[in-house]
């Protein structure tokens, strides 16, 4: 796997340098408080080692989907207070939606060993996302002003091309400086590549969620790596609906259809177990809100989903066949909620996955985004060998894609 062979912040010596840290700070807020902050706890060891070499780091992050230009809701603000909390020290803000401007200037030039300064939200720039190829070369010019080395830890924004986490590299290499991966960039390609690249067998991958589209080439990049493929979530309907079987309302993508089709053959013809739903929990509606506790449910077997009812999620035959399957397993990747999980009554087939991750003796990973989220949720996360902080990061590297934020760092010689 090209990402194995990175340096990483243990290559670098940091002394009296500025060191630009992309950090995925991305978290969820509500009313300008923070209600999960997985990912600032993630980056804290690197953080902190370059606070400890005598780094003065300078940290850099996106948040939220910024439709509307800068505002107040989207700012890092929350995240630098919390930092300092978590650091014991004070992260001086930069509040200016310029994030490179004459403040961000200011308060780099003032940095004593060991400071950290974090800047404003990346993508009030908008600079910073715009195509590949044409990504903010300004605005990653003038990232690249403020440093001298710089190092890439957002593995949550790994698989995008952006000015701050792929472009900046190419200039703070032409004034000789480095560009390394973190520690937490070096966990996530060690799970995920060592999974994907030399897995100890059996090894079982598990895909959900709604759409099959979303998870294409990573069904068939998984059918070749892995001994057996459980699918569940939404997408299961289409490849039900593919074995001949009358879905009701289910959601489907009907232009799938030949795509599962051959995806069961081509799990036939490579000798791979292919797990798919025997049963479901139908209603006769979508919840509305999601989780509406007062649904009514039934459970049919899944070749008999009556016209007008939905599937939304797994029953408890493929609960039971889904968890023997990982109970002999060495290594599992899961990625993607069995049902509605937001729902507490249709929650029952992620919670059964997630307590048969937590009880086998294997080497667990959990593919971000959803998952991640039902694994905290249910109180099993500590229970889980990795959980990675990407949700589309990690799918991309399970396709097999290179990461433009891995690729962009130094090799080892």
């Amino acid at each position: 796997m090209a990402g194995l062979n990175k340096k990483s912040v243990d290559d670098i010596n940091v002394k009296g340098k500025r060191v630009l840290v992309r950090c995925d700070f991305n978290v969820p807020l509500k009313g300008g408080v923070i209600t999960d902050e997985t990912r600032i706890v993630a980056a804290l060891p690197t953080i902190k080692k370059l606070i400890n070499d005598g780094g003065k780091v300078i940290l850099c992050s996106h948040l939220g989907k910024v439709k509307n230009g800068p505002n107040e809701g989207e700012s890092l603000a929350p995240v630098a207070a919390r930092l300092s909390e978590k650091l014991g020290k004070e992260v001086k803000f930069v509040a200016d939606y310029n994030v490179t401007g004459a403040d961000a200037t200011a308060a780099v030039a003032a940095m004593n060993e060991g400071d950290v300064v974090l800047l404003q939200n990346t993508r009030f720039r908008g600079e910073e996302e715009t195509k590949p190829g044409k990504a903010g070369e300004k605005f990653a010019e003038e990232l690249a002003e403020l440093c001298d080395d710089y190092v890439c830890d957002a593995f949550g924004s790994a698989h995008r091309a952006h000015a701050s986490v792929a472009v900046v590299t190419k200039y703070v290499r032409a004034k000789g400086g480095s560009c390394v991966v973190g520690y937490l960039m070096e966990k996530e390609i060690k799970f995920l590549g060592q999974a994907v690249e030399d897995p100890v067998r059996p090894f079982v991958a598990i895909l959900g969620g709604a759409k099959v589209a979303d998870k294409l080439n990573v069904i068939s990049n998984l059918l070749e790596k892995c001994d057996t493929l459980i699918i569940g979530g939404g997408m299961a309907y289409t490849f039900a609906k593919a074995q001949g079987n009358e879905i009701g309302t289910s959601l489907c993508d009907d232009t799938k259809l030949d795509y599962c089709k051959e995806m069961i053959e081509k799990a036939q013809s490579l000798g791979k177990k292919l797990l798919l739903p025997v049963d479901a929990v139908i209603t006769d509606h979508f919840p509305d809100p999601i989780d509406d506790p007062s649904i009514t449910t039934e459970v049919v077997d899944i070749t008999a989903i009556p016209a007008d009812k939905m599937g939304m999620d797994i029953g408890p035959k493929t609960k039971e066949l889904y968890a023997e399957a990982v109970a002999t397993a060495k290594t599992v990747v899961w990625n993607g909620p069995m049902g509605v999980f937001e729902n507490p009554v249709l929650a029952e087939g992620t919670k059964a996955v997630a307590k048969a991750l937590a009880e086998t003796e294997a080497t667990t990973i959990i593919g971000g985004g959803d998952s991640a989220a039902a694994v905290n949720q249910l109180g099993f996360a500590d229970k889980m060998s990795h959980i990675s902080t990407g949700g589309g990061a990690s799918l991309e590297f399970l396709e097999g894609k290179e990461l433009p934020g891995v690729a962009a760092a130094d090799d080892r010689a």
